[in-house]
């Protein structure tokens, strides 16, 4: 299970990656073949990161399942947590479910991918949960048909067919996660798809647009083209980006009301002057985050001239700052903060703040505290200080 900091998410993709790729005849199992210098399951887990996040199941060849867990590590940055590498089966149905029963319980949402569709944008994935969310129980991703299609018996042509009335399946597949265990529980045959086992139980399906980009490596001509398309416009050519930040804030004791201070109400404390609430740990943090961004300081977004930041607390200044960051194109990683005061004692109720401000900032945020030997405005108790650095991915 992932670090209690990090919430759980709702959602969780399941990646086929146990197929033997017999038709690619490369000799080794497809998801290992490589693309360039990585290999088909690097670049599909790629963009299932770069995706809403979500708990991330690979079903591996069961002596492949270490190297899987080595590519997933390689790209998964701050999510590494939300990675479970289990053996396959030897059909796709029963690896999928080798999948399913890897799947975390507060878990609603399951999608199918496959990992042999390594260059499917996010977009994709997105688009996916997006219909689940809106209340579909099962959605999969299409692409119009183009070719004139005929129906054929031997090498006879029978007759043409209304192609306004077909579309080209892809992955990943989405379900609610209920429909799904259901339908597997209840398989008797195999199926082609996720999505053909789950209407055979009587569920609608319904679509999203697919990807050009999402067709499936299965031969060496699908291979040559997907080197191509990498070698003239890289899809996602390596992790993303991690850059830093620092901030601090320093504020007085002499305000009035209650001391505010790491998100939480500290009560019988005294309490800190400021435009705000005088909360200085929670203030470091968003210098930190916002100077990772480079999207300035605190006073850019939350000076005197914004009236409505008057006596706000740390959830609004934190959701705020999340906003700005991923606007500009950045993911928050994590923080860590320290505070420099002679009260209030922080030892009792530092997890208490570590989780109030990764449930504002929606980022993992480690909090320490200290005194500095009776020295300076934080030793006497005339002020407060806080020193923080934080972690940004460009995504």
């Amino acid at each position: 299970m992932s670090d209690p900091l990090v919430p759980v998410p709702h959602t969780a993709v399941i990646v086929v990656a146990a197929g033997s790729g017999q038709r690619l005849g490369a000799g080794v199992p497809k998801a290992f073949v490589g693309l360039d210098t990585h290999t088909v399951l690097r670049h599909a887990l790629e963009g299932v990161f770069a995706a809403p996040a979500a708990q991330v199941v690979i079903v591996a060849p069961s002596d492949r399942v270490g190297d899987a867990l080595t590519e997933a590590r390689a790209v998964a940055g701050e999510r590494h947590d939300l990675v479970t590498v289990v053996a396959g089966g030897l059909s796709r149905q029963e690896s999928v479910a080798a999948g399913l029963r890897a799947v975390w319980p507060d878990v609603e949402r399951v999608l199918v991918h496959d990992a042999a569709r390594a260059l499917t944008p996010p977009e994709v994935f997105a688009r996916v949960i997006d219909a689940l969310t809106d209340g579909k129980d099962a959605v999969l991703p299409v692409l119009p048909v183009v070719d004139t299609v005929k129906r054929v018996s031997g090498d006879r042509v029978r007759e043409p067919i209304d192609r306004s009335e077909l579309a080209a399946a892809q992955t990943p597949q989405g379900f609610r996660r209920t429909i799904l265990d259901a339908a597997y529980a209840a398989a008797s045959a195999e199926h082609t798809d996720d999505a053909a086992l789950v209407q055979s139980m009587g569920t609608p399906v319904w679509t999203v647009p697919g990807d050009e980009r999402s067709f499936k490596i299965t031969t060496p001509g699908d291979l040559d083209r997907a080197r191509a398309l990498l070698a003239v416009a890289p899809v996602r050519r390596s992790a993303p980006v991690p850059r830093v930040g620092v901030g601090t804030d320093v504020h007085a004791v002499g305000g009035s009301g209650d001391l505010w201070l790491a998100g939480l109400h500290w009560p019988g404390e005294p309490s800190l002057h400021g435009h705000s609430d005088g909360d200085a740990v929670a203030h470091a943090i968003v210098d930190a985050v916002l100077a990772a961004a480079g999207l300035g300081d605190i006073g850019t977004h939350f000076g005197t001239d914004q009236p409505q930041y008057a006596g706000a607390h740390a959830e609004a200044f934190m959701a705020r700052t999340r906003e700005l960051v991923e606007a500009a194109g950045f993911s928050i990683g994590n923080v860590s903060v320290q505070v420099q005061a002679r009260r209030p004692r922080f030892a009792a109720r530092r997890a208490e703040a570590e989780h109030a401000l990764s449930a504002a900032l929606g980022a993992p945020v480690a909090v320490s505290a200290t005194t500095t030997d009776g020295l300076g405005y934080t030793g006497t108790g005339d002020g407060v200080a806080a020193f923080a650095v934080a972690l940004v991915y460009s995504v």
